[in-house]
């Protein structure tokens, strides 16, 4: 084994020590947001039942006080609309730490482990590319590591220009866990050398946008569940109706449904530019490696679906009787579609795009 072999050989060492350690890192992370959630239980206060049942004005024009421990914490709601209409004003909730000091404690933690399990994924893919000399995205291995790691960086990003998005971090957190482990024990491949059709500067470019378009989508995604789940909160309680504690604990704590509404929208029209200009940047690819932009193999057929639903699914937000909890399914519907570009054609359809095997 010559040298270059040898350095090689231990640089994908290093990368899957990496992504093991980040692993571990995760996992504090994931059980810091539990504290959060559990430490920032809100359930007694009943802010969001208060505001639903008619007072929401008088919740917006006084502050509210509420108990942590042995000290309070003062605040004043934000109250916006619903996007659906004929609906009350419902403010927004606190977060997931409550509005508590050890909530919020727990949460700046879960922040910070997130952060430095960002670093150390990051590396590992970093390490990965050194390995072999080439983007560290030419397997279905390769690319969930990738696509993980630009899922954290994006909700950091996000944190980092101050928007409200912490409530993202438990659910982020769990599926980085289980992509990684996906990733590290059924789809794992040795570092190798591209097939021939890959070794294009096009790797850099198409497979990156993709990339970020599935990570970003991802966020746009967690955002519409938790949408759903809000509405029928706010629904069940401006109907009369009693939720159940647990529900009731987790579903105030969430920005309003309008909020969650208008980021997951935003978000989604946001990247869907991106996810064109991936689609083209395959096309023209495809024509410098196969002579051809267009010729119906699966993932081609199934990029092109996913663009489909989500122009579908934009179109509809843009229209009035398309709002809501209708725009909402087609958003997840679309996200399913990217799912099962990226799972399902890869693993069980087969066409030119199975070169890179798992």
């Amino acid at each position: 084994m010559n040298l270059a072999a040898a350095t090689n050989e231990s640089l994908a060492h290093t990368s899957n020590v990496l992504i093991y350690s980040s692993m571990a890192v995760y996992t504090l992370a994931f059980f810091a947001h539990i504290a959060e959630w559990v430490l920032g239980s809100r359930s007694k206060v009943g802010r969001t039942a208060a505001a639903l049942s008619g007072a929401a004005g008088s919740a917006a024009a006084a502050p509210v006080v509420v108990q942590a421990g042995s000290t309070a914490v003062l605040e004043r709601p934000k109250v916006v609309t619903r996007a659906a209409a004929g609906t009350r004003d419902v403010p927004d909730g606190p977060g997931a730490a409550g509005g508590t000091f050890k909530g919020d404690l727990w949460g700046r933690i879960a922040v910070s482990l997130t952060v430095v399990a960002f670093v150390v994924e990051a590396g590992g893919v970093i390490t990965r590319a050194l390995s072999v000399q080439r983007a560290p995205w030419a397997n279905m291995y390769e690319f969930s590591i990738t696509f993980s790691t630009v899922a954290v960086g994006a909700y950091l990003v996000l944190l980092a220009l101050k928007k409200n998005v912490r409530w993202i971090g438990l659910p982020l957190v769990t599926t980085v866990l289980l992509d990684l482990g996906i990733a590290v024990t059924t789809l794992y491949t040795d570092s190798d050398q591209l097939v021939p059709a890959l070794h294009s500067y096009w790797l850099w470019i198409h497979v990156s946008t993709a990339i970020i378009c599935g990570a970003v989508f991802y966020l746009g995604a967690v955002g519409t569940v938790l949408y759903l789940f809000r509405d029928s909160y706010e629904n069940k309680i401006a109907s009369g109706g009693t939720p159940g504690k647990f529900a009731a604990s987790v579903m105030e704590r969430l920005p309003s449904a309008s909020s969650l509404d208008k980021f997951a929208y935003r978000i989604n029209a946001a990247v869907f530019p991106l996810w064109t200009f991936t689609i083209i940047a395959g096309a023209i690819w495809a024509g410098d490696a196969w002579g051809r932009y267009w010729g119906w193999d699966p993932k081609e057929v199934w990029s092109f679906i996913t663009w489909v639903a989500y122009a579908a699914y934009l179109h509809a937000r843009a229209t009035a009787g398309w709002k809501g909890r209708k725009a909402a399914y087609l958003a997840l519907v679309a996200f399913a579609c990217w799912l099962f570009n990226y799972y399902g054609v890869n693993i069980f359809v087969t066409g030119l795009h199975s070169y890179a095997g798992v």
